[in-house]
């Protein structure tokens, strides 16, 4: 049994980080079973594209349901019988959460409360789950540790994901279900959501339409390339939450349950990541510089600390790196005859 193929349950495998990490897996000879809803947030040709390309593997299967459909989720969850869970499906983005809180409560609340809840009744030997950087809310002190206090949210999206986190402690706690958390700081590369802000620029610049830039270009970002991401989230699969904590760790006293930050620790300007995509575009941008946004921080920046003493691994792809690589693709899949809108 031992030299069988891990069984790793996704969900939100159509979406951006999910189908980067089911990709890394499957390349590894895991056993992947994808559940995502396709919903339409944004284009679900895109969300078909990726599906696609995950599909051409043998060790692949997807079944088309929402988190916040037990039944459903259930029957797959025990016909599949996973070893390890990677709860990636999330309602995304800070300023939807604004409009529209009731997907958030909906999806980030009840849908991991589900989740949980089928960890509890079918145990599994890893349970990990998407957070954010957002959590750290109004928190001024860099770079942010995992043991910081983030009782300051300042957008839904971030309270929501929070709220997952002390679920998740909770059942840790009284199921000893062993559990990581994990928070992303910027995420941006190849197949990635269209709603997301290199996205958007690379649309209007080639267009020569000016892009929003919001507190007037003063806002940093630990930019984190998706390859280094999904590497990430599955070195942490095998670093699994026991009793003996690390240096620095942010292991429960009371619980098999960490919180890691995955992040390389680097921040970068806004106007510098804009100037990497006007050199891989071989454009310049027109800036609307416009005052910030509510539910929007200054600056992030991760302490990758925690993340390298349990894998040995810090995502390093250089802004330069990794905004070139998402402009081939994106100029090979939508301004070439791919059938996406764009």
């Amino acid at each position: 049994m031992a030299d069988q193929p891990p069984r790793v349950l996704i969900t939100g495998t159509a979406g951006f980080i999910g189908f980067h990490t089911a990709s890394r897996l499957l390349q590894q000879g895991a056993r992947v079973l994808g559940i995502d809803n396709f919903s339409d947030y944004y284009d679900v040709a895109l969300k078909e594209r990726r599906n696609d390309i995950l599909e051409n593997y043998p060790n692949f299967s997807v079944a088309r349901i929402s988190i916040e459909d037990v039944q459903a989720v259930g029957d797959a969850w025990r016909a599949f019988a996973p070893d390890v869970v990677i709860h990636l499906a999330a309602q995304a983005g800070v300023r939807y959460s604004i409009d529209h809180p009731e997907s958030y409560i909906s999806t980030n609340l009840i849908g991991t409360y589900n989740l949980l809840e089928l960890a509890r009744r079918h145990p599994v030997r890893h349970f990990l789950a998407a957070s954010t950087s957002s959590v750290y809310g109004a928190n001024r002190e860099m770079p942010f540790d995992e043991r910081q206090r983030t009782q300051t949210p300042i957008s839904l999206y971030a309270a929501t994901k929070g709220a997952t986190e002390l679920m998740g402690h909770s059942y840790s706690h009284l199921y000893g279900t062993p559990m990581t958390f994990f928070r992303f700081f910027t995420v941006y590369g190849p197949w990635g959501r269209p709603d997301m802000a290199l996205f958007k620029f690379a649309k209007a610049i080639l267009a020569d339409e000016p892009i929003d830039v919001f507190n007037n270009g003063e806002m940093v970002r630990d930019f984190t390339y998706v390859e280094d991401l999904a590497a990430s989230i599955v070195h942490l699969s095998a670093a699994i939450p026991g009793k003996e904590p690390v240096e620095g760790d942010s292991l429960s006293p009371v619980a098999p349950f960490r919180i890691v930050n995955i992040g390389g620790g680097k921040p970068t300007p806004l106007m510098d990541y804009i100037g990497a995509l006007e050199t891989a575009l071989n454009r310049t941008a027109r800036k609307n510089m416009l005052p910030m946004q509510q539910g929007d921080v200054p600056a992030t920046e991760a302490s990758p600390e925690l993340l390298r003493r349990l894998t040995g691994y810090v995502p390093t792809t250089s802004v330069e790196e990794g905004v070139a690589a998402f402009v081939a693709w994106y100029c090979d899949h939508y301004r070439g005859d791919s059938g996406l809108e764009g």
